[in-house]
């Protein structure tokens, strides 16, 4: 992907709310850039502020201050240039239940100014697309829960826009389901080179799929990089060593202390607890440190950070725990 072109660009971007006598600030100053081509997913617990950051870069809130460009069309000054060129995926299905599956396509590509035959030809590319040609003449509402998801998407690609917005598209989803909507929507991307905006309480999904990671807490931007980047930088490895006595797990917590590549060193009687940078490394110089100075290990463990932990890392609280409490 060429990523060198600005798909999205905000400077400051926030967003106030009156609620009584108080004011609310459900954004404030989100500074941000998604190059042409990215897939970028967009984290932060319920409250956090990525619905309303959604809805100002799809025209459909009003910043209270900052700006925000599209393709380089400003969401305030040209929305009709800006809507045309992206596509929006809501939390709920988009088309309606008593419509048949081709005629909403169509409906959806005449609203968009396309022509009854470019609207009908781009209908069957899709349902071809999103292996839905068998549902074409199906109501809307006989179709799964799956099969639903993969038609918002063909709506939200009906008139080929450069810039996708999925939120929580694959919420109450299967795992299988799941999967197989995402092979279609990567292989989309590839095809058309469409840069995408995600949002989703699937951490694992922003882990694998997603360039890059966009934290939001509290209105405002805590963490942008690359999953890998986030989860070595901020999380790091967690090491758990068990030794035969008390005395030799405190050798080697003293012997993890010294070094450099460790940040945090806990031990709870027989078993040392430790956060590193670098566990693959890390590990066999302690374990050989440790065993010079005669506290041999017992047994060794590494677990590999989450963005759950990153998030954690970052703001004491959980992102999974989040998603669990929104679900309830």
């Amino acid at each position: 992907m060429n990523h060198s072109s600005p798909m999205i660009e905000t400077k400051s971007l926030t967003k106030h709310f009156s609620q009584g006598k108080n004011l609310v600030e459900a954004v404030k100053g989100v500074t941000l850039d998604v190059a042409e081509g990215e897939l970028v997913a967009l984290l932060g617990p319920n409250g956090a502020g990525k619905s309303t950051t959604l809805r100002m870069l799809t025209t459909l809130l009003e910043p209270t201050s900052g700006s925000a460009r599209i393709a380089g069309f400003d969401v305030s000054d040209a929305r009709s240039e800006v809507r045309s060129r992206l596509g929006y995926v809501g939390q709920g299905n988009g088309a309606g239940h008593n419509q048949r599956v081709r005629d909403e396509l169509v409906t959806q590509g005449l609203c968009y100014g396309m022509s009854k035959p470019d609207s009908q030809g781009r209908a069957d590319e899709l349902l071809t697309d999103l292996e839905l040609a068998d549902l074409g003449t199906r109501k809307v509402s006989t179709l799964s829960g799956g099969q639903r998801r993969r038609l918002d998407i063909a709506l939200g690609l009906v008139h080929r826009p450069p810039l996708l917005f999925l939120d929580e598209p694959t919420t109450g989803m299967d795992p299988q389901s799941r999967a197989n909507l995402w092979d279609h929507i990567l292989r989309l991307r590839r095809e058309m080179g469409t840069t995408i905006v995600l949002t989703t309480h699937y951490l694992e999904e922003a882990d694998s799929m997603a360039e890059r990671v966009i934290v939001i807490d509290e209105g405002t931007v805590i963490a942008d990089n690359t999953a890998a980047a986030l989860k070595a930088d901020l999380a790091g490895d967690h090491l758990s060593l068990t030794f035969e006595t008390e005395e030799a797990a405190a050798v080697a917590a003293s012997v993890a202390q010294q070094l450099v590549t460790v940040r945090e060193t806990a031990v709870d009687g027989l078993i040392v607890s430790i956060r590193a940078s670098e566990g693959d490394s890390t590990l066999p110089v302690l374990l050989r440190e440790a065993d010079a100075r005669g506290a041999r290990a017992l047994a060794a463990d590494i677990t590999r950070p989450t963005l759950d932990d990153v998030f954690l890392t970052l703001t004491g609280r959980s992102l999974r725990e989040s998603a669990a409490a929104v679900a309830s």
